[in-house]
Order: structure tokens, then sequence, then C-alpha cells
């Protein structure tokens, strides 16, 4: 299926394993250049290597964590001006969902959201 956006320039987050990495595959396999990240450079590096293999896309890997501004800073140097930003690094305490207040979601967006969105060079983020 042609989703309409190959050649746009993806930052996914959090994205070594699970979801992220998911997300950084679909959107590779879509044709676009992907910005993958995480914390254990390492995995990361294996998965960078293992997208490019199997994709043939334009991926980097970066190194940090997006929840501090060296590591926001790391991943708008990769790529300032992102079409595609995946947020996917952060939310509520990880509890039984029922047992979280409206204050714990609420911060869980604003950490998981705001922050990388409101570091974004890219005109398109304002």
């Amino acid at each position: 299926m042609d989703l309409g956006i190959a050649g746009r320039k993806a930052i996914v987050c959090a994205s070594s394993r699970g979801l992220g990495r998911a997300c950084a595959f679909a959107l590779a396999q879509a044709g676009c250049d992907v910005v993958i990240n995480g914390r254990d450079g390492k995995s990361l590096d294996a998965t960078a290597a293992e997208m490019r293999q199997a994709t043939g896309a334009k991926v980097t890997a970066v190194a940090g964590d997006v929840a501090t501004p060296a590591g926001q800073a790391a991943l708008l140097g990769a790529c300032p001006e992102p079409d595609i930003l995946v947020n996917n690094n952060g939310g509520p305490p990880f509890r039984d969902f029922r047992e979280l207040t409206r204050q714990n979601i609420i911060d869980g967006v604003v950490d998981n959201m705001g922050n990388s969105a409101a570091s974004s060079t890219s005109p398109r983020a304002r």
C-alpha cells in the first residue's frame, strides 16, 4: 500500500525495540528516511543495520535519552526538519491503569509529546 510518504523524514523516539522499532520499520518500508533513537547504542546500531538491510532505507541511529535536552538536540541535529515525529518514550507511571490519576495521565502525555515537539526547530512544529 502506498501511503504517500516516501521521501519524508521521520524521527522515531525509543525505537531500538518494541513498538517504536515496529513504527520505524513501517516508515522505512514506506520509503521514509528514518532517524531511530534509544539509550542502548549497541541495540540501536543492530536495529539500524537490520532496517537498512531489510528496507534499503536511509536509517540514522542516534543514541541518547530523548527526555533530556542533550538527547533532543542530538535527534534534531540528525534531522533538523522532520516531517514525521513518533513520540514513544515515556508516559504515565507503569501500573494498572485503574490506579492512575488524571494528573498522572496528563503529566505522561506532556512528558512524552510536549518535550520533543516543543524543542523542534522545524517551522512545521510551530
